[in-house]
């Protein structure tokens, strides 16, 4: 019987607490990025509609399909970053 063992590197960000915001409500996530799938998925949002990311200072624009986004971690204080439906 042969058993093999994968050993993961310790992430760089181990520890850090990352947290999106989709239409009002806030989501735990545990790694820095975040694809627009992973946006739909987590914020149940329908693949028919464009995803809107809203800055820090309320402009918005519309994500590509393809898009990673960077996190930063933790809670934000005054306004951070939303994602929306189109």
């Amino acid at each position: 019987m042969r058993t093999e063992t994968t050993l993961e590197a310790p992430s760089d960000h181990a520890g850090q607490k990352f947290f999106v915001n989709i239409e009002g409500q806030e989501y735990p996530w545990d790694k820095p990025t975040i694809t627009v799938p992973e946006i739909r998925q987590l914020g149940n949002l329908p693949a028919d509609q464009p995803v809107i990311c809203e800055d820090e200072e309320g402009r918005e624009r519309t994500l590509a399909e393809n898009e990673t986004i960077t996190i930063k971690p933790g809670h934000r204080h005054g306004r951070a970053p939303k994602y929306k439906r189109g």
